[in-house]
């Protein structure tokens, strides 16, 4: 939800890091607005220190892509926490042309960012780049750094709990999961447990990020499926109506799940 007022001190600093930071590849704006111990968690995979792993980790992908930007369709708020609904988007060596979503979370002390939770689609950068089209980019929001929190609602927070721990494909038509809405191939993953790491809510909006283990059903192409345990991160902000989750989007790490698949299962 989007308002005339003054924005809160996480969405000033989630601007500050899609605006100064990523869109202008300036790392000096990074160093202002992220502390030092800045980390990342991304799958499995965690990128700590701002400087030692972070920074260079990002800056790898910026060199890929060396027009990088990225477009942000909806931001959620909550107290020290703002979600971001993101586009990447770049033309790869060669001209090849990728964008590829992603959910973020990200952490505040009040004054600078001290971490992300994040998972981007990499498959359909993958997809995009092997076929040589791009894909897309949907609706950018029309004031993202305008958002401001609505107050907690457990009620919705619970919701999503319950949801979070059911198996993939989800049953509702209006929450987009990864290019499900472009590919029409879903993935097909038995949940057996759900570990929420991270969960907030702003009005009916709730915003989560959840480590998944279970079973690989199918849906990745090329790739049987498989009786082997194996992990599925998470990353969505979705709305609840009349105790339902009703809507909104989802990002899956598929890419690690496949790595995992080929090695042989979860760790």
């Amino acid at each position: 939800m989007s308002v005339t007022a003054p924005a809160c001190d996480a969405v000033s600093l989630a601007r500050r890091w899609v605006v100064d930071y990523f869109n202008r590849q300036d790392a000096s704006a990074a160093r202002e607005f992220a502390t030092s111990t800045y980390a990342l968690r991304i799958g499995e995979y965690t990128f700590a220190g701002r400087d030692e792993q972070w920074l260079p980790a990002v800056q790898k992908q910026m060199d890929q892509f060396p027009g990088l930007g990225m477009t942000v369709h909806q931001v959620l708020v909550g107290t020290n926490e703002v979600a971001v609904w993101f586009t990447q988007h770049g033309a790869a060596a060669g001209g090849r042309i990728a964008c590829w979503s992603g959910v973020a979370i990200y952490q505040s002390n009040g004054h600078q960012l001290t971490g992300c939770v994040a998972q981007e689609d990499y498959l359909t950068r993958q997809r995009q780049l092997k076929s040589g089209v791009g894909d897309a980019i949907d609706a950018p929001a029309p004031a993202p750094w305008d958002t401001v929190p609505l107050p907690p609602n457990l009620q919705a927070e619970a919701v999503v709990r319950q949801w979070l721990a059911h198996s993939w494909p989800c049953a509702e038509s209006a929450i987009r999961c990864d290019d499900e809405h472009i590919t029409r191939l879903a993935l097909d993953f038995s949940v057996q447990d759900s570990g929420i790491t991270v969960l907030f809510s702003s009005g009916s909006e709730v915003a989560f990020h959840v480590r998944q283990t279970g079973f690989y059903r199918g849906g990745l192409i090329g790739q049987p499926a498989s009786t082997r345990l194996t992990v599925l991160h998470a990353n969505g902000m979705v709305r609840v109506e009349a105790g339902r989750v009703v809507a909104g989007r989802v990002i899956r790490d598929r890419a690690g799940l496949r790595a995992q698949l080929l090695q042989g299962g979860a760790q």
